[in-house]
């Protein structure tokens, strides 16, 4: 069998491939999709960064509401807890034992209840219908006979009179025995009384009342932390005696911070709670949080004249690990008062992570849809809802706000969407004027 090659596509292919790279080589890396912003000039409020301390939204040391031995203890420093979960658990034994025999006696009273509640059951008003006239024939029976033995007497004939009392004893007492039956029979078909079903139920309350204590009891025994927060202290073992209000741990809310800034008196009246304002930790360059002013402490230090301003920022849990932590060194972007224009840039387009926040400015003619990038360090001012103010930029120059995260400085860009500004926010929101 004769076989035919195709020398020449044999040989030229390798060469077609060669070229197809050179060519790709010559156009240069393929161009990176951004989106862009213009830089704008907007009428702001002045701002000034004011130096603060990253808190807790709350703390608290819990303590034991009873005295007891601690039998569990599974807590270590720095350990996330739930709302509810346990932080240890109290020897519990002799407190189960006299609540298993409390709920013994309350079903018992519940069933006493029940029964006088249900009332007379039909076979016992049979049985106690049968015992009236059974009664009632003897007692007729015993009648017969008196009238009997009284005209035997009286006839003079063999009846003496000690057989005659004897008589008139036996129908006296048949009619009293039938009396009795028929009460029976009578108190049978009303029932219970009212006052009888008071009693019980009464009963059933107060054994209630203690079976709930022996609960309450019982659950004082498990010292549970009462918010999601993290164990910032221990303060009790496995095997150690605790007394009533001894504590057991700390716990610290980080789902949530507060950054306390020291503000002077006569920037305070610039402030308005629920304001939003920027915050940096220098511990973290690379991100900068957004947050709410949520407290303005009307109380001074009398020797600095400075006033606490707590704002409220949201945590990020990286694998359940608070990203910022309780005591960090932060700067607050306020409100200072003092009406100035500023250049305003989306708070996407700011890069973090170096040494000082940069931006990427394009170089390119307007309205043409490629260009270069160059990176420029900025100096952050107030925020005004997504925008921030920045000093290193002219208002009119564009900046990359989507894929900025992948840039080098000189970098080819491709234009795939301008995101045009956001508009003018109420001070009440920012901090700034329209």
């Amino acid at each position: 069998m004769t076989r035919h090659y195709n020398i020449t596509a044999n040989i030229f292919a390798p060469i077609a491939i060669w070229s197809a790279a050179v060519i790709t080589m010559a156009q240069g890396p393929p161009k990176v999709l951004v989106a862009v912003s213009p830089a704008i000039e907007r009428e702001v409020i002045a701002g000034q960064t004011f130096v603060g301390t990253v808190m807790p939204l709350r703390t608290a040391i819990v303590g034991s509401a009873v005295d007891g031995r601690v039998v569990e203890y599974p807590l270590d420093e720095g350990m996330r807890v739930e709302s509810g979960q346990m932080l240890a658990q109290l020897l519990t034994e002799t407190i189960q034992l006299e609540l298993a025999a409390a709920e013994g006696e309350l079903e018992l009273r519940r069933q006493a209840l029940a029964e006088l509640e249900n009332g007379t059951r039909p076979a016992e008003l049979e049985q106690a219908k049968a015992r009236m006239v059974a009664a009632q024939a003897r007692w007729q029976y015993a009648q017969a006979r008196r009238t009997r033995a009284d005209n035997l007497f009286r006839q003079g004939q063999a009846m003496s009179e000690e057989e005659r009392d004897e008589m008139i004893a036996l129908a006296v007492e048949g009619e009293q025995a039938y009396l009795d039956a028929k009460a029976a029979y009578a108190l049978a078909v009303e029932g219970p009384r009212k006052e009888q079903i008071a009693q019980a139920k009464a009963q059933v309350a107060v054994q209630q009342a203690t079976v709930d204590r022996l609960n309450d009891q019982l659950a004082k025994h498990t010292i549970i932390s009462r918010f999601a927060g993290y164990v910032t202290a221990e303060h009790t073992e496995v095997g150690q005696w605790v007394k009533q209000g001894d504590p057991v741990a700390e716990v610290a809310a980080l789902d949530e911070v507060e950054v306390v800034a020291q503000v002077v008196e006569q920037y305070v009246p610039h402030i308005r709670v629920g304001m939003t304002v920027s915050v940096q930790i220098p511990a973290i360059p690379g991100q900068m949080f957004s947050g709410v002013v949520s407290a303005i402490v009307p109380q001074a230090d009398v020797q600095a004249r400075t006033f606490p301003v707590k704002v409220r920022v949201k945590n990020q849990l990286i694998e359940k690990e608070p990203l910022v932590k309780s005591g960090m060194y932060a700067r607050v972007m306020l409100p200072t008062g003092n009406k100035q224009m500023a250049t305003l840039v989306f708070k996407d387009a700011l890069v973090l992570g170096g040494p000082q926040p940069l931006v990427y400015v394009v170089d390119a003619a307007p309205d043409a849809k490629q260009g270069k990038v160059r990176p420029v360090s900025v100096q952050l001012g107030v925020a005004e809802g997504n925008m921030i103010q920045v000093s290193g930029v002219e208002p009119g120059q564009i900046v990359v706000v989507q894929g900025n995260e992948r840039l080098r400085p000189g970098q080819d860009v491709q234009i795939q969407r301008v995101v045009p500004p956001s508009p003018a926010v109420s001070r009440s929101d920012s901090g700034v004027s329209r």
